[in-house]
């Protein structure tokens, strides 16, 4: 109903004595209709042949249809409206009267996504225990520590210039504060032994930099538009409700199923090294469930090998199903992972994991890595 009284918002209501006169005509013509049905003012049948007042009874009269314009459209919307049992009597008489008056607009209304229904049982369980766990609450000067375990794919080329592809790995500790951008954060990285890519051999170079690196500063610059910032000072303003979560999710997006996938996406900025309170945390949940194409994975495994069950949704451009994991009794989310399923535009068989973390504990502390920690 709020979507029907937003609809032609711009046009103004008209005063009493045209809904007056709209209404007297409105029941001008259904006494008309009755009486070429064959029916009295109170519904009784009449004498076959004859009308209400017991006159002959005439052919019905028909305006012609008119093929396009406003009083058209206007009354193709009405009867959809009477179709669904939205307009009678005099609401009918209203709803004609704006439509037929309603002059184009000038501009194209602005997209907006309303949220449909959840369809993830996964998330809906996520959000209703987001509650249920101890509540951080960092306070401005200060950091939350994420430790965290990674598997990202790696491509390029070698010192020959010859194509490789592998799976790099690290553990990592990163740490961001509470009340800025990435430029003020530090990361600590242990490289791992790297996996293969399907097919393709572990170059040399995929093994020059194992060990521990750091701590060092986390990145030079943070371009990110506003509305995809995921520090705490940030997203601790987000909405609680999840239609404005959802909202926030399509931010600038549009209709289309690559926007679906763009809004999915950015489910990950928020889980990933991100930390949202259990109101902001439990919308997020309710409204990424909501997101059209996802789906529930029984049986996922995040980067540390702890098993749970994923909601995911496919994205057809890169052949793969981007997964959120979750534990399966508490519902805390485990981690994230990539899982191919479709070989050529992935360029890997169908199955194989390309990307996977784990998320293992986040923190508060007081200050960064001490300076004669730091690179």
């Amino acid at each position: 109903m709020t979507r029907l009284e937003r609809f032609r918002s711009e046009v103004p209501q008209p005063d009493p004595d045209r809904l007056r006169a709209n209404e007297d005509r409105l029941l001008a013509a259904i006494a008309q209709d009755a009486r070429r049905l064959g029916q009295d003012a109170e519904g009784r049948p009449c004498r076959p042949g004859q009308d209400a007042e017991g006159r002959p009874r005439r052919a019905p009269f028909r305006l012609p249809r008119p093929a396009q314009g406003a009083q058209g459209r206007a009354r193709r919307t009405a009867s959809r409206l009477r179709r669904f049992g939205l307009v009678t009597g005099l609401a009918a008489a209203l709803a004609a009267g704006v439509m037929v008056v309603a002059t184009r607009r000038a501009d194209p209304p602005a997209v907006i996504r309303t949220m449909p229904a959840a369809a993830s049982e996964v998330l809906t369980r996520a959000a209703q225990n987001a509650t249920r766990t101890p509540e951080l609450h960092p306070e401005p000067g200060q950091f939350l520590v994420y430790e965290s375990r990674t598997m990202d794919p790696a491509t390029g080329e070698d010192r020959d210039r010859r194509p490789m592809r592998y799976l790099s790995r690290a553990v990592r500790k990163v740490w961001l504060p509470v009340d800025g951008d990435a430029t003020g954060g530090f990361i600590e990285e242990e490289v791992l032994e790297p996996k293969p890519w399907p097919g393709w051999p572990i170059p040399p170079e995929a093994r020059e930099n194992l060990g521990r690196h750091g701590p060092s500063k986390l990145a030079d610059f943070d371009d990110r538009a506003e509305f995809l910032r995921n520090d705490y000072a940030y997203v601790s303003r987000l909405p609680t409700d999840p239609r404005k979560m959802y909202e926030h999710l399509y931010t600038q997006l549009g209709n289309t199923r690559q926007d679906d996938t763009d809004a999915w996406d950015r489910v990950r900025g928020l889980l990933t090294e991100a930390y949202l309170p259990a109101a902001q945390r439990a919308a997020l949940f309710r409204a990424a469930a909501a997101i059209p194409g996802v789906v529930t994975v029984e049986h996922a495994v995040d980067a540390a090998g702890r098993a749970g069950i994923a909601a995911a949704r496919v994205d057809p451009v890169l052949g793969q199903r981007q997964e959120y994991i979750f534990d399966r009794e508490t519902y805390l989310y485990l981690g994230e992972r990539s899982v191919v399923t479709d070989a050529a535009r992935a360029g890997a068989p169908v199955g194989t994991v390309l990307t996977s973390s784990a998320q293992l504990s986040v923190s508060v502390a007081d200050h960064g890595p001490s300076a004669a920690a730091r690179d």
